[in-house]
């Protein structure tokens, strides 16, 4: 298998594991699910915060499945780096458990990976990914 196969196989495998994970929390964080409910008060972040972090996660999980809008994609990782490292520094400042503070940073490989190995017509020109 040449290069270039083995790193669009990678991009899509990391891709789609990132984009099934922001949906699958959009879904939990809209209908304000009760593990969602508590871990948010335990962080002391308002309800509202919640319906507002699960409809950017569902745009997030959109923009960077769909086709082209480079740009789009490039704002969709950003918040989702913005997003995850956020949550890595809210769960280890409130006390939680050592895994709320490492799942996130491990998403946030997921989607520097996903990021990095984008094809040439998901990236703005000039911007670095992994050749």
């Amino acid at each position: 298998m040449n290069k270039e196969k083995i790193k669009t196989i990678l991009y899509w495998v990391t891709t789609v594991l990132v984009a099934a994970n922001y949906a699958f929390a959009a879904y939990a964080y809209t209908v304000q699910g009760p593990e969602v409910v508590e871990g948010m008060s335990k962080l002391g972040y308002p309800l509202y915060f919640v319906t507002l972090l699960g409809v950017w996660k569902l745009l997030g999980a959109i923009a960077i499945s769909i086709p082209k809008f480079p740009l789009l994609k490039e704002w969709a990782y950003a918040g989702m780096f913005f997003n995850l490292t956020a949550a890595s520094i809210s769960t280890g400042i409130s006390g939680f458990e050592t895994v709320h503070i490492v799942m996130p940073l491990v998403g946030l490989v997921l989607v520097g990976l996903s990021w990095a190995l984008r094809p040439e017509s998901r990236r703005l020109p000039g911007v670095w990914s992994l050749s």
